[in-house]
């Protein structure tokens, strides 16, 4: 009994090796993946505030414009 237990222990473990050989592997590459995509993440949130503030500064622009128009074209 010892005989054959001992080489499926062997293989066992083995396997239980190879296994977290693989599992660290794959949660190295799945740190890598978070941290492309937090970068990528932070970026488009600046990208985002970025057109909103743009937005804002168009919209003022517009405003102030069609203010100037009003103004103009009121009977004197």
């Amino acid at each position: 009994m010892l005989e054959n237990t001992l080489p499926q222990l062997e293989q066992l473990i083995e396997a239980m090796i190879e296994k977290n050989v693989s599992l660290k592997a794959e949660i190295s590459n799945l740190q890598q993946q978070n941290s492309s995509l937090a970068d990528e993440n932070e970026m488009l949130q600046l990208e985002l505030l970025e057109g909103e503030e743009k937005q804002k500064q168009a919209r003022s622009a517009v405003e102030n414009l069609l203010g100037k128009l009003q103004s103009v074209q009121e009977p004197s």
